[in-house]
């Protein structure tokens, strides 16, 4: 008789866990919290994109929905190796080595894509923010190179129909409350007072950005102020029914992904929006320009490095400013480089034909501060080096106590834009300790007979910040190991 397991959420790491388990000759049913049209957690709010080491074009053709498409001819790829990766997340470990679940990450990204796409998921080159064009060619930077069809919610949907494919089922708006335990196993869940045995529940409900209250009591600093970008069923309730039984927790509590949002979205991207568009409220070309705070000043080096090994620390940086607020400042060179969330149909922004005038219509800043700034910033430019935004190009800042490192052009053409901006959270870093067969640890490091853990609670996996494209690229590689683990492993009869 085939192993019952029991899978809580249904974002890519549970999907992935789902269909891992269901490979290896289980019986799965999956427990939703939310209604059907706002399950698959916060995978829905993603762009779809995933990092993986890759040895060049060879490793991606595979993978691809398209491999005909004609423009593969004029792209470069490059390579991602596994040593790029670990160097990669080392610039956001605060000093610390490499964690094991890094290491895995690392590892078994590549792996983990290949099993997905041996399961109809398929994915597509990131022309739009990824590439430029150069020299009649498409170049890709920073690493990362797919995503899935349609983003986030795609790769939902090609999850989904690979999981009920295989014989998954899965029930909507059937929040979990309880682990169900039997002389240290566990053996369930409750849902209300429903109980629902198992031989291995495996939690992937995600984090706890979703509540406010925890957020405060459990992150501290601002963060009880940052929008939620993401499902508002991540409150954490996965993570405190495993620490009541004992549960280890594992890396930084009060460490988060973040990213500057339209400072005039709703919490959770206005649910009024298709999943597909609720994304579109992230600002994340301020590399093309400068941040102004509540002072007028800059407070971060924009061009610091590519935007995917920086925007979760600059959404921090964000919120942190007095009023929890910045405005983002572009001028018509590069209007045709920003994303398309800046061409939104919601987007806040100001527009004028003059600094001084942009200046005036800040809401919130010190205008004539403002000014003072711009000009500075303008008069500081490196007019020697050119313009290229496919590289680190070293046009950079002289004289400015705060340097823009590269990509630094004068905002002198009209017409001006700017975009008001605050920091939102996607997902929190700390959760539990795993095994490597996925199983969560006690304190004692012994396993937790029955229970398993994957995607955002699996803790030590991300530190002070992450390279953009790791999460999903976590969840699937997590997933697995936990839907593996759960399904063939002894401890669970």
């Amino acid at each position: 008789m085939s192993k019952q397991i029991i899978v809580v959420g249904s974002g890519n790491a549970a999907m992935c866990a789902g269909i891992a388990a269901l490979e290896a000759g289980a019986s799965v049913l999956m427990l939703e919290k939310a209604d059907q049209d706002l399950a698959g957690g916060n995978t829905k709010y993603t762009a779809g994109a995933m990092r993986f080491a890759y040895d060049n074009a060879d490793d991606l053709l595979p993978l691809l929905k398209d491999p005909d498409d004609p423009r593969l001819a004029v792209t470069d790829f490059g390579g991602y190796t596994k040593a790029k990766f670990a160097k990669d997340l080392l610039g956001f470990n605060g000093g610390r080595p490499l964690s094991v679940e890094q290491e895995r990450l690392i590892d078994d990204s590549l792996p983990a894509m290949q099993w997905l796409g041996g399961h109809g998921v398929k994915f597509e080159p990131i022309y739009s923010r990824q590439s430029f064009e150069k020299d009649g060619r498409h170049v890709f930077w920073g690493g990362l190179t797919l995503a899935a069809e349609n983003e986030g919610v795609g790769l939902f949907d090609m999850e989904l129909a690979a999981f009920e494919a295989l014989g998954g089922v899965i029930r909507y708006n059937s929040a979990v409350t309880e682990l169900v335990t039997d002389d240290g196993k566990v053996t369930g869940v409750k849902v209300g007072d429903e109980v629902i045995n198992a031989d291995a529940v495996i939690l992937a409900c995600g984090g706890f950005e979703a509540s406010a209250e925890r957020r405060r009591d459990w992150m501290g600093g601002h963060w009880d102020k940052a929008k939620v970008r993401g499902t508002p069923m991540n409150t954490g309730d996965g993570l405190a029914i495993s620490v009541e039984i004992g549960a280890q927790q594992n890396g930084l509590i009060d460490g988060c992904h973040a990213t500057p949002m339209d400072l005039h979205m709703p919490d959770y991207a206005n649910l009024d929006l298709p999943a597909s568009e609720r994304k579109n409220y992230r600002k994340i070309c301020y590399f093309l320009g400068v941040m102004l705070n509540a002072d007028g000043a800059r407070f971060v080096d924009e061009g610091e490095n590519f935007r995917n090994y920086t925007y979760a620390q600059f959404g921090k940086a964000v919120l942190e400013q007095p009023g929890h607020f910045a405005w983002q400042i572009f001028d018509a060179k590069v209007n045709d480089l920003l994303y398309a969330e800046y061409r939104f149909h919601d987007a806040s922004f100001v527009e004028a034909d003059t600094l001084e005038d942009l200046c005036a219509k800040l809401e919130g800043v010190d205008r004539a501060a403002a000014l003072v700034t711009l000009r500075a910033y303008n008069d500081a430019v490196n007019k020697d080096v050119a313009f290229d935004p496919t590289s680190l190009d070293g046009k950079n800042t002289s004289g400015l106590s705060l340097p823009k490192s590269n990509w630094a052009q004068r905002i002198d053409t009209p017409p001006f834009k700017a975009y008001p901006v605050t920091g939102g959270i996607t997902f929190t870093y700390g959760g539990l300790k795993v095994s490597d067969t996925g199983a969560v640890l006690k304190e004692d490091n012994s396993p937790i007979c029955g229970l398993y853990a994957a995607g955002e609670m699996v803790g030590g996996v991300f530190f002070e910040g992450y390279p953009g494209g790791s999460g999903l690229t976590s969840g699937a590689v997590f997933g697995r190991v936990a839907g593996r683990g759960a399904a063939l492993n002894s401890q669970v009869t």
